[in-house]
């Protein structure tokens, strides 16, 4: 891997934190955007067709609301993520019977309402099709690596939540697989220690520096899966080890790549493939290393220097006046997909950029 393509958190000055207050405005203001741009949370979302509003894209930022949510207590924001799950009557698109990670992702945040109001009809759906899964022996559901985000913090929250090792040992076997079976060895490649979206970019495929292709978001969601899933086991619990080192595996990796600007590229590997300024990766890649600090699995002096620029990177030049975020790229799996990336050239989807970005922010709030 070309290690020296960037050396930004050492080679310039060191940057500083916004003031936590300053951190939380501009969270609410990208909220209150889309919040706004939403009024009615069930309503469909078109584009190139209709798709119900409870898809991974929405369920991505009601993570990120619901971590706001936590940082301010605002009720407005528990009513609209309420209001959301019952418009959806709880459910999960395709039904119970998906063994789709995306369709599941919805479930992240119905478990979170649940635990602040525990009315069975708020963990029924996910619950139901989380016990088919654990019920089968496939295994190999997990063949992109966004999936892992999606669905890993829920087998977590449910495995917690029942005190029950199932949930713990099923969603070991399916992450294992995408690690180490699909695409013929796996996605992870311990070498580099990043991840191939799918296996579609596993060797001999090349990015056209002649470097691997390792999707900047794809890697972001393998980051943020490590992070959310850690937040919710409790210590000794099973496989907990393997996701910790994965984890700090990562943290290891990404540093070097960050950019001069403070982004990361889009190819992490190769800055000439569609270069340029990109929010969805870069603020996941905050999200992960500041939990880390705030966690104690990570030195403050190595890694502040690397969050704050890329905070204030994003904040300063993605933040639209009125609330937009620019600089996301489109839905897709590779640097090609969701072109161009730019400040005023909105993506397909405006959902799942605002919560990353809500996940940092919310993480960068807490950093002391």
């Amino acid at each position: 891997m070309a290690l020296a393509l960037a050396l930004g958190a050492v080679t310039t000055q060191a940057q500083k934190l916004p003031k936590p207050k300053a951190i939380l405005k501009t969270m609410t203001k990208t909220n209150a955007y889309f919040m706004k741009m939403w009024p009615d949370p069930g309503k469909e979302i078109v584009t190139n067709i209709a798709r119900p509003s409870n898809i991974w894209t929405r369920g991505v930022y009601y993570e990120g609301l619901m971590a706001l949510y936590k940082t301010d207590k605002q009720k407005r924001y528990y009513d609209y993520a309420v209001e959301w799950g019952e418009k959806h009557k709880w459910g999960l698109r395709k039904g119970i019977e998906t063994r789709n990670a995306d369709d599941q992702c919805a479930g992240q945040t119905y478990i979170d309402l649940y635990q602040i109001d525990p009315k069975p009809e708020r963990i029924h759906d996910i619950k139901a099709s989380i016990d088919l899964m654990v019920t089968s022996d496939k295994i190999d559901d997990w063949w992109w690596i966004d999936a892992l985000q999606m669905a890993m913090p829920v087998y977590a929250k449910l495995g917690v939540m029942y005190k029950d090792d199932k949930y713990f040992e099923k969603m070991y076997q399916i992450y294992n697989y995408s690690k180490t079976a699909h695409g013929g060895s796996g996605l992870y490649n311990p070498q580099d220690q990043l991840w191939w979206r799918d296996k579609d970019f596993v060797p001999p495929y090349k990015e056209p520096n002649g470097d691997d292709c390792y999707w900047s978001r794809g890697n972001g969601w393998v980051v943020a899966a490590m992070v959310r899933t850690l937040e919710i086991l409790p210590k000794g619990a099973p496989h907990r080890e393997e996701y910790e080192q994965m984890y700090m595996a990562m943290m290891k990796a990404l540093p070097p790549l960050q950019r001069e600007d403070g982004y990361w590229n889009v190819s992490l590997v190769d800055p000439t493939h569609f270069g340029g300024k990109e929010l969805s990766g870069t603020a996941l890649f905050v999200y992960g290393m500041t939990w880390g600090m705030n966690n104690g699995l990570l030195d403050k002096n190595a890694y502040k220097p690397i969050v704050v620029k890329a905070w204030n990177a994003m904040a300063k030049e993605c933040v639209h006046p009125d609330g937009a975020l620019g600089y996301v790229q489109g839905t897709g799996k590779e640097p090609k997909d969701g072109q161009p990336v730019s400040y005023d050239h909105m993506p397909d989807f405006q959902d799942y950029g605002l919560g990353c970005f809500l996940l940092a922010g919310s993480e960068l709030y807490k950093l002391k």
